[in-house]
């Protein structure tokens, strides 16, 4: 029963990012990119999806995610930037960032400056929180939306990846919904790993680099 549920709701989402098109992708990726919650596993694969069955393009579809998701980033940093910490420090809690991530954040973006942006971009729960400390600590804007830009067009492109290989190819897979679920389970299992094994690799670089330091001091 629970399946079957599911799988209806599967479908009707499904559905409705086919009638949005690249429109619908692109906003849902701005506000995955800002403090809405909008998880992008569930926005760019099924898109990626339609794509592979002609009704959209896959690289339409990942400009369009890139686009989205660099929209809603910027208009989180400017908001943050004027803002500031003291407004942040109060209410932060409200959107996912409390003092103690933000000053986290602060001590991400000092030592690694753009290329903490860039990795975080690239790891799920915190990319969508990055915008809001590099706006409120003043990153300069251009590096920032580079950085942005291509952290989004790489996950938007794995994403899309996903979607296309694992469903694009096995349509039918659509009418069943037991077959549906094993199947995004374990390609899902995949990419996590795929994401632990990056987050993991970018902590080794993280304590290297501290361990240089100090043996220079």
């Amino acid at each position: 029963m629970l399946h079957q549920l599911l799988h209806e709701w599967i479908l009707a989402w499904f559905a409705f990012i086919e009638r949005t098109g690249y429109w619908g992708v692109f906003f849902f990726m701005a506000l995955e990119s800002s403090i809405v919650p909008v998880p992008s596993e569930i926005v760019m694969p099924p898109a990626a999806y339609w794509a592979s069955q002609g009704k959209m393009s896959f690289w339409g579809v990942v400009a369009a995610g890139t686009g989205g998701s660099y929209f809603g980033s910027i208009i989180s940093y400017y908001v943050a930037r004027f803002v500031g910490i003291p407004f942040l420090n109060r209410f932060g809690k409200y959107v996912f960032l409390p003092a103690e991530k933000l000053a986290f954040a602060e001590e991400v973006l000092r030592k690694h400056g753009v290329l903490g942006v860039f990795v975080s971009r690239l790891l799920p729960v915190i990319r969508h929180l990055i915008s809001i400390p590099a706006g409120v600590f003043r990153m300069p804007v251009i590096p920032f939306s580079i950085v942005t830009t291509v952290g989004a067009f790489l996950w938007c492109t794995v994403l899309s990846w996903f979607g296309s290989a694992t469903i694009g190819k096995y349509p039918e897979l659509l009418q069943s919904p037991d077959q549906l679920i094993l199947v995004m389970k374990a390609e899902l299992a995949k990419f996590v790993w795929g994401v632990l094994v990056f987050a993991a690799l970018y902590a080794v670089m993280v304590i290297w680099k501290k361990r240089s330091r100090t043996a220079q001091t």
